[in-house]
């Protein structure tokens, strides 16, 4: 957190009768923090904090329908639904994440083809704005203003508590299968393949391998009944990266042979077997504060979308421009969306492919390789993810998120973030 965010306003009422902002001041919701980006920043104005509209107000269990406040964590549904025989639809790839966040960036998770994006399982939510008004709106009511706040960055009002479906699930337990691929095409072959037979898929890609594409991919199924023998489940013991090292862990020296020790490895291991969806779903999370690996300095994330035509060309022109610079990531993911139409105005997810790295913060060096890689999503009609950029141009904005007009609308005009002065001039 920048010193700049001076004004952190903890919203501790159940729900807040206003927003505490200063005259002429602009405010941000802020969770959890865990975007890579500058989307939840405020430079010089108020931050509220929804950490404390932490409660559950009500469950059905005839229909799955639970209606929480904001700032509960996917975590909390997650660990006190899953034993009830719930889950949410849809996850990211961290439990660490507020209900608000998750609103507000429309996260997507390895079943895009399936259950589509966060979203598409909120059936209603309340929007306070700063001049006081609050909204109930949902798919069915006010969907102009639903649409608008899903996926819209914390820009329209502050989410104060939503009602979400869970879907039906027997037990924690997933039934995976690991296997290794050796180009783009097979991974497309095994994307193709996998989507009407198993709901998650993903894979990891070594972004250095150039031309080759290898990487493994991984795909899973909830079991469908009680198991047996299970393993044991992962335990509440979590590993913390002690301190930030004045370079970064990851470089030049380590990434090639990181890389190519990781795919051997995995794919020695390929074949089925029983897993917990907690490491399945979130693998880093037990990996407390990982990011420090990358250095005082920090890293960029860079995840886009491209269509599925010429998604193949796009994917190969992007990991070719990486494997030239030699920068990259130990945590290379690529996978595919699903013909689905996004709740939101502005929401990531679209029909296609989504390659996403980690970049050590190398100054110029990195920024100049994003252009480059700008210049591959642009030609090809793809976008970038709000949630995780820093610097996108505004040009690149606009051209990948064509509903932006019909967002503007909606905006609060007291609410702002640092994405928001970057991409909007406000």
């Amino acid at each position: 957190m920048q010193a700049a965010e001076h004004a952190l306003h903890a919203l501790a009422d159940h729900p807040p009768a206003r927003l505490p902002l200063a005259e002429g001041q602009h405010g941000l919701a802020h969770g959890m923090g865990r975007s890579y980006g500058d989307v939840c920043l405020n430079p010089g104005g108020a931050l509220w904090s929804t950490r404390g509209l932490d409660r559950f107000i009500a469950w059905d269990e005839s229909t799955g329908e639970l209606t929480c406040e904001a700032g509960v964590l996917l975590r909390d549904i997650q660990r006190t639904f899953v034993p009830r025989g719930w889950m949410l639809p849809v996850t990211p790839g961290t439990q660490f994440a507020t209900v608000g966040g998750a609103i507000a960036n429309d996260v997507h998770g390895k079943n895009h083809h399936v259950h589509g994006s966060f979203g598409d399982h909120v059936v209603a939510l309340q929007l306070l704005r700063t001049d006081g008004q609050r909204l109930h709106c949902g798919p069915d009511l006010q969907p102009g203003w639903f649409a608008a706040t899903v996926g819209g960055l914390g820009l329209t009002g502050v989410v104060t508590q939503a009602t979400l479906r869970l879907r039906r699930v027997a037990g924690p337990w997933l039934d995976t299968e690991t296997l290794p691929y050796a180009s783009l095409r097979e991974f497309f072959a095994l994307s193709d393949a996998s989507e009407a037979d198993w709901e998650y898929t993903v894979s990891w890609i070594d972004c250095l391998s150039g031309a080759d594409a290898r990487g493994i991919f991984m795909r899973g199924n909830h079991v469908p009944g009680p198991v047996a023998s299970p393993p044991r489940p992962p335990g509440g013991g979590k590993r913390t990266v002690p301190f930030a090292p004045p370079f970064s862990l990851v470089n030049r020296l380590s990434l090639r042979p990181f890389n190519t020790a990781y795919y051997h490895l995995h794919a020695r291991r390929a074949g089925r077997r029983l897993q917990h969806y907690e490491p399945f779903f979130y693998p880093l999370d037990n990996l407390l504060e990982w990011n420090r690996i990358y250095g005082r300095r920090g890293f960029h994330q860079y995840q886009c979308a491209v269509p599925r035509e010429g998604g193949e060309g796009a994917v190969a022109a992007l990991l070719g421009e990486i494997s030239a610079s030699g920068q990259g990531s130990f945590l290379g993911v690529l996978k595919t969306f699903g013909q689905r139409t996004p709740p939101g105005l502005l929401s990531f997810p679209m029909p296609g492919v989504t390659l996403a790295l980690d970049f050590p913060n190398l100054g110029e060096s990195t920024l100049r390789l994003f252009e480059r890689l700008d210049t591959v999503v642009a030609a090809a009609g793809g976008r970038l993810y709000p949630a995780k950029d820093a610097r996108m141009p505004r040009a690149l904005f606009e051209s990948g998120y064509p509903r932006l007009s019909e967002f503007l609308p909606y905006r609060d005009p007291r609410i702002r973030s640092a994405m928001s002065l970057r991409l909007f001039g406000d």
